[in-house]
């Protein structure tokens, strides 16, 4: 169901809503929402063009916002127009926060968050493209998690496919996770050092916070322990180029 259309910065923004099984062994059973942003340029004729649809990162994180034309987004809408897909769980689709959870129990609670996995994912995008195109195919992109989406969307759906795009996320056949992130470490220390040539108050903040969570018990609002470990994990959101 189309919510509301917009236009801004050259591009028209269509928001839908789709409604989909939570369990899909049980298609009589609850149902959650899966939130899509439609992304073309703000031209007549872009009604012809196909679809791509863009597989988040994360697991966890919802679609990115299109908040400027620009990026891969302003080149994919040249050719395609862009779903971006607020996985199961994310974003404006039906969420699984603590608070979301926190009535159930934790055999219940397992059992709910099983059903937020990546093969369902992909059987929401399935129902999405017969919502939209019936039997016609169209074309996916994967990035990072999304690429594992994609895979398994190759592995059972591949006859909805035209094409495939993966800019990560390939399943290992033999080598560990280890063994990439040893590779990111000279990497991710000459970002530390950009991001401190560019901010160099931030270097002594870092490090005052750093030495406070190592000798105090700091706690989040969910309860969780703040750790020097999990601290360092704001770096995800200070790498973007909106950070």
């Amino acid at each position: 169901m189309v919510t509301s259309i917009y236009t801004y910065s050259g591009m028209t923004i269509i928001e839908h809503d789709f409604i989909v099984p939570l369990n899909y062994n049980d298609p009589d059973g609850e149902n959650i929402s899966i939130f899509v942003r439609e992304v073309s340029m703000d031209q007549p004729s872009i009604k012809d063009l196909p679809f791509l649809v863009f597989f988040q990162g994360g697991p966890g994180h919802e679609s990115p916002r299109p908040i400027t034309n620009s990026g891969w987004i302003k080149r994919a809408i040249q050719d395609y127009r862009v779903l971006l897909l607020d996985q199961r769980g994310t974003g404006r689709s039906s969420i699984a926060t603590s608070q979301t959870l926190k009535h159930l129990k934790s055999q219940k609670m397992a059992e709910w968050l099983q059903q937020f996995r990546a093969d369902n994912i992909v059987r929401d995008a399935e129902t999405i493209r017969q919502a939209l195109i019936g039997t016609e195919k169209w074309s996916i992109l994967g990035q990072s998690f999304g690429g594992f989406c994609a895979i398994h969307y190759l592995s059972f759906y591949q006859e909805s496919l035209k094409e495939v795009f993966i800019t990560g996320g390939l399943p290992p056949l033999k080598a560990h996770p280890d063994n990439i992130y040893r590779r990111t470490y000279r990497r991710v220390e000459e970002k530390n050092k950009l991001f401190y040539s560019i901010f160099p108050d931030s270097y002594d903040y870092a490090r005052r916070i750093a030495d406070y969570l190592l000798t105090n018990n700091v706690h989040l609002p969910n309860g969780d322990l703040l750790t020097v470990e999990r601290f360092q994990q704001l770096g995800l959101q200070l790498g973007f180029s909106d950070g």
